[in-house]
């Protein structure tokens, strides 16, 4: 959508959630685009998306077994983000940038790295006590920050604080990406608007940042949010 940005954009919703899963109508969306069987029952909306802490992959348990082996069983990383303050957070490694880039995230810097998605769970539960898992959304598309952040440093200090199992995951590259987004110019506040309350919202697009996109640069709306929903887009 870059090409588009300065451009007059509108999004319909039609009135149906089709579940990302099971392809079946719902009268609502659960998770991201799930209707509310597959919200249960789907490997795709398992607790350990959420909760990474909570994978029983490594002792071959899960929704589908097969699922977890091809997604849970492989190399995570565990990571701090600059979004509007330091955050923590786990992704599979070949997810890198995809998901920090979906996270709105202006800075990363990769913490630990392990063979499975429990022990990355494991140790952002402990790094928790120090770092939030949320991010304000507001601040960030506003392009606030509580104060200047020092990822290496805060990074090592992390390090300091963790028992020797799991210490021993840190890693030593202290490459920091960063990442800029097409935004024409931050607002100063934000709005955010849902086809539930606006079954047609349009406008100008004036940015791009994460799973948002800015409308007449304060309007914002959450693509993802949004999953399921069937829409016609006219650019």
């Amino acid at each position: 959508l870059n090409d588009f940005l300065g451009k007059e954009l509108s999004i319909s919703w039609s009135g149906k959630i089709i579940c990302s899963n099971c392809k079946k109508s719902t009268k609502k969306s659960f998770g991201e685009g799930f209707c509310f069987t597959c919200f249960q029952t789907a490997p795709e909306a398992s607790p350990c998306i959420l909760k990474p802490e909570l994978c029983r992959a490594h002792l071959g348990e899960g929704r589908d077994v097969l699922y977890e082996q091809l997604h849970h069983l492989q190399p995570h990383v565990v990571y701090l983000a600059c979004t509007d303050n330091v955050k923590v957070g786990v992704t599979r490694k070949t997810q890198i940038p995809t998901r920090w880039i979906d996270q709105g995230a202006a800075e990363v810097i990769v913490v630990a790295e392990t063979e499975n998605r429990y022990q990355a769970g494991i140790i952002e539960v402990a790094m928790k006590d120090f770092y939030t898992d949320k991010t304000n959304w507001k601040n960030m598309l506003i392009n606030k920050r509580e104060s200047e952040i020092d990822l290496i440093q805060e990074k090592w200090e992390a390090h300091e604080q963790m028992p020797s199992d799991l210490s021993v995951f840190w890693t030593d590259n202290d490459d920091i990406l960063s990442i800029y987004y097409p935004v024409n110019n931050y607002p100063d506040t934000v709005r955010s608007i849902t086809l539930d309350e606006f079954p047609t919202v349009k406008g100008v697009l004036t940015g791009i940042r994460g799973q948002y996109l800015y409308f007449d640069e304060q309007n914002v709306f959450n693509i993802r949010r949004h999953s399921g929903y069937d829409v016609n887009i006219n650019l």
